[in-house]
């Protein structure tokens, strides 16, 4: 059940990005607004998370995992239902409030519901297939709905996946939360979301034609970013009860495995964001084809996820992240050699199986390394770290990405006395290319950062929990 619920909130982080065209022409939604249905979602996730994560501990993991299944249907009925552009908006951003309530509370549940190593290495490998291959998922989700039904399905689909999971975590799932304080750092979550929003609009504005990065508006917002970040450290370091202590990331581990989140995140979202450009518009795929294109990336991910937990007690979680990320990177950069005339069997597939292969590597033992060692009372809080760690890096690096590659585009226009047009093949590819790079240059940071910080021993991992007793079953469950 809890598998079921995240797949729903990792697949609406990209299923409805095929149907968007459709949605737009639908509402009358300009092309300078059409960028929010993806960003308010994931702002809203990425940004609220750690409150999420933190109210989870303190009123009942359970309660919250149930109420973010209702509020998330809720939120993607209005959605789908949508009239007008600024409904849909409001709705994907309700969607992400409830995601990041629902995440962080399934995630921490794992940790206190399988207590045994072996039971929890293969509970976080299929959690690691989830947050893999739930991206990819969506893209073939979306263009299926998208192709067949109305893009308003892409939103109303998660209804009846909320429902399975709301009947079947009533009954199976068992509640559990922190006996600690009950305090809220309400600065804390409004600092970090409107510093994390105000980034993103910086990137957006830096890639808007005639803007660039040099402008008032994209240093305006970047500046700004800086500042309301740093003010959310500062209260955070000052707060009784803050939002995200700094114990918790801080911890030479669980700090490396959550930067290696975040940047291989940002890198791999260079593959779903161009790759769905590069098959569309320059192979002239479908988007249910596009689709069906990076299902590899997929299968490629929960087939090695099903291996890795037999491998992680015996070589540890560094090595495993190691080669996963040089895979990864290896994959990527194998993309920067296509063209207009080169096909999907000889240059995507090689490089979608080694990416597939590398995440599924990385993503079971780092979910593990994130998690191993955290006191009972910061579970939800580690949780929701790691989540938006994933979250965030997507957000930041799509808008990273996407805004150099509108500068590459432009500059290959100019320097080849091209005129502007709609779309351009050439420049396209060469955008492509410059986005690709970046997103390997961003994994390979996430290699350095693994190699540098993390010095787990190999038998550090999954540590077993101290088992529940009679005091802690009435009226919660703690681990």
């Amino acid at each position: 059940m809890i598998a079921i619920a995240q797949l729903m909130v990792v697949l609406d982080g990209t299923v409805v990005t095929i149907a968007l065209p459709s949605a737009q022409l639908d509402l009358g939604i300009s092309d300078a607004d059409r960028q929010w249905v993806v960003t308010a979602y994931t702002l809203a996730f990425g940004g609220l998370l750690l409150l999420g994560g933190r109210i989870g501990d303190y009123v009942g993991r359970k309660r919250c995992f149930l109420v973010g299944l209702v509020g998330f249907a809720l939120a993607s009925t209005l959605g789908g239902a949508a009239q007008n552009g600024g409904t849909l908006f409001a709705a994907r951003a309700i969607q992400g409030a409830f995601a990041a309530l629902l995440a962080p509370a399934a995630l921490s549940l794992i940790t206190v519901t399988f207590t045994e190593s072996k039971e929890r290495s293969r509970a976080f490998a299929v959690y690691g297939a989830i947050a893999g291959a739930g991206a990819a998922i969506g893209l073939i989700l979306g263009g299926a709905l998208t192709e067949y039904t109305s893009w308003r399905w892409c939103l109303f689909i998660n209804v009846p996946i909320a429902l399975v999971a709301l009947v079947g975590g009533w009954f199976l799932v068992t509640e559990s939360k922190s006996h600690g304080g009950t305090s809220y750092d309400i600065p804390g979550a409004i600092l970090g979301t409107a510093g994390l929003v105000a980034l993103v609009y910086g990137f957006t504005e830096a890639a808007k034609p005639g803007v660039g990065w040099g402008s008032t508006q994209a240093i305006g917002f970047l500046a700004g970013a800086v500042v309301l970040l740093g003010a959310f450290v500062v209260v955070e370091l000052r707060s009784e009860s803050p939002l995200l202590p700094m114990r918790v990331v801080l911890d030479r581990n669980r700090g490396g495995s959550f930067l290696a989140s975040l940047l291989s995140f940002a890198g791999m979202f260079a593959m779903f964001l161009f790759m769905s450009y590069y098959l569309q518009f320059n192979l002239g795929y479908s988007a249910l084809k596009a689709g069906l294109a990076v299902l590899p990336f997929s299968i490629g991910i929960i087939l090695t996820s099903g291996v890795v937990p037999t491998l992680l007690p015996r070589t540890g979680p560094k090595p495993l992240m190691l080669v996963g990320l040089a895979m990864a990177a290896g994959g990527l950069a194998t993309f920067t050699t296509i063209s207009d005339t080169t096909s999907w069997a000889g240059h995507v597939l090689p490089g979608e199986l080694l990416m597939s292969i590398g995440f599924a590597l990385l993503l079971v033992p780092l979910s593990n390394l994130a998690l191993s060692g955290v006191s009972p009372d910061d579970a939800g809080v580690a949780s929701a770290v790691l989540n938006s760690s994933q979250q965030i890096g997507g957000t930041l690096g799509t808008a990273l990405l996407n805004t150099l590659y509108a500068s590459a585009v432009a500059s290959y226009l100019e320097s080849h006395a091209i005129a502007p047009s709609a779309f351009n093949p050439l420049a396209a590819i060469h955008g492509y290319h410059v986005a690709f790079w970046v997103g390997v240059g961003l994994i390979s940071a996430a290699f350095v950062a693994v190699l540098v910080l993390v010095n787990v021993k190999r038998d550090a991992v999954a540590p077993e929990a101290r088992p529940a007793t009679a005091s802690d079953l009435a009226p919660a469950e703690e681990t």
